[in-house]
């Protein structure tokens, strides 16, 4: 039987178990070797932070678009570089426990939605 299910601490997915892993399951933050030379970086920071910054205040959701753009000051093309970082920042705070992804009103697991989402606090 496979242990208990890990979040990547890059991206917020769910890593998924694997017999190759069985010694080192304790060691495992990463689910994979981009996420693992990706890491955190300051912009990530600033993403997760703005974001979480938006949802606090009652009853407010964010679309990671819309923070990307924020912290790209304006600049579409910047913004559509931070698209996914923000897509990520949104999977970490919901990995955390700090908020929820939203699709049609629906909660939605963070490792497999698609399209476009916004994040809300936590109810």
């Amino acid at each position: 039987m496979p242990p208990e299910p890990k979040t990547c601490r890059s991206c917020g997915r769910r890593i998924e178990w694997r017999k190759k892993w069985e010694r080192d399951w304790d060691q495992v933050q990463y689910c994979s070797t981009a996420c693992r030379r990706r890491g955190i970086t300051a912009v990530d920071e600033r993403l997760e932070a703005l974001m979480l910054q938006r949802i606090s205040r009652g009853g407010s959701k964010a679309d990671p678009a819309d923070v990307a753009l924020a912290v790209a000051d304006g600049d579409e093309a910047a913004a559509a570089e931070l698209a996914e970082p923000a897509r990520r920042a949104a999977r970490r705070l919901v990995a955390r426990g700090e908020a929820e992804i939203v699709q049609r009103g629906k909660v939605v697991d963070p490792s497999t939605a698609k399209g476009a989402f916004e994040v809300r606090r936590r109810r």
